[in-house]
């Protein structure tokens, strides 16, 4: 788990003196790194008492067609490029950005899969 609160630094790179210690609701969670395979989804509980739905393994995204607007729902082949990290291409990990190759086209991914539990792309030329 990573620790999500402010930095024991400052931006002129001088300390910090904590005021008081880490907290619970500070604490970060794994993430979800979403592959391609069948459908897996995992329902987590937020602050608030809302809920984010993470997506662990998906076959399946919601393309769009800038030209006609039209959205087709279609399978995921592979991931050809990922900028978030070069690594990521070759496990097939979907991210936010990613270039994946799907049965209708290239398209690049536009939300993020594993906090919105779905894969919305728009297709690319």
């Amino acid at each position: 788990m990573r620790w999500q609160g402010n930095s024991k630094r400052k931006v002129t790179g001088g300390k910090v003196i904590a005021a008081r210690g880490k907290r619970k609701f500070e604490m970060g969670r794994e993430s979800a790194e979403t592959r391609i395979s069948e459908i897996k989804r995992k329902n987590v509980q937020t602050m608030g008492g809302n809920r984010k739905v993470k997506l662990l393994q998906c076959n399946i995204a919601n393309v769009t067609n800038p030209k006609n607007g039209k959205t087709v729902s279609t399978t995921i082949e592979t991931v050809m490029g990922n900028d978030a990290n070069k690594h990521y291409v070759r496990r097939n990990i979907l991210t936010k950005g990613s270039v994946i190759r799907t049965a209708i086209g290239t398209a690049k991914v536009t939300s993020r899969p594993g906090q919105d539990g779905v894969v919305n792309a728009v297709l690319i030329e």
